[in-house]
């Protein structure tokens, strides 16, 4: 891996332990070039930061050391565990998001992703389970990293996990309209999985494992 260091101010001074990592979480920048992004990620101004930022090039940088908390996660959840910036190693991926015209990530963006992350889950023991996205952990106000993110093909390496559905399943059930028991029992599987439902019922079109 190609690794180069511009180090961020935004993180909590007191170190973590290494077992206290158990979260992945992936991200897009959202902004409308890499050098903006860069910028925002190193200024102090920003108060936002992430461990890492792949460039569009498959660079990766170093923005926070592991050991350190960084604030990317916001007011976010998963299962039991609350505000994830505490548990979780942070990926940027540069990439304009859905305000500025989203696009496919890159292969040499893909193979970083790849090689970090086999990494990070070998370093950290970190479970399959536990490797998600902005939009996972928050999916009332987060979108990233977006439906282009390569979740299928990554989850042949085992990182992250991918549904069975064939794509004619999927399809059919689309937009299906459901009744109040379904939907009652929709939810509680999504609760199963991870997901905090009670703030983003009306937001489960964003569900990962759903669409």
């Amino acid at each position: 891996m190609k690794i180069i260091h511009n180090y961020s101010p935004n993180f909590e001074i007191k170190k973590r332990k290494s077992n206290q990592i158990k979260f992945i979480i992936f991200h897009y920048t959202g902004m409308k070039n890499e050098l903006k992004a860069i910028k925002r990620l190193t200024s102090i101004k920003s108060r936002v930061s992430s461990h890492y930022l792949i460039k569009n090039n498959g660079e990766i940088v170093v923005l926070v050391p592991d050991p350190y908390i960084a604030w990317h996660a916001g007011i976010s959840s998963w299962k039991t565990f609350k505000s994830l910036n505490k548990n979780s190693i942070g990926i940027e991926i540069s990439n304009p998001g859905h305000n500025f015209k989203y696009k496919k990530f890159s292969k040499k963006q893909i193979e970083s992703i790849k090689k970090l992350s086999k990494f990070l889950i070998k370093k950290y023991k970190i479970n399959i389970k536990n490797i998600l996205g902005h939009s996972d952990i928050a999916p009332n106000r987060k979108k990233d990293p977006g439906e282009k993110f390569p979740w299928k093909y990554l989850s042949k390496f085992r990182i992250g996990k991918w549904h069975s559905l064939s794509v004619k399943t999927l399809i059919k059930n689309r937009r299906k309209k459901i009744n109040p028991i379904d939907k009652k029992f929709f939810f509680g599987y999504l609760s199963k999985i991870g997901y905090s439902t009670e703030k983003s019922k009306k937001y489960f079109g964003s569900f990962r494992y759903c669409s």
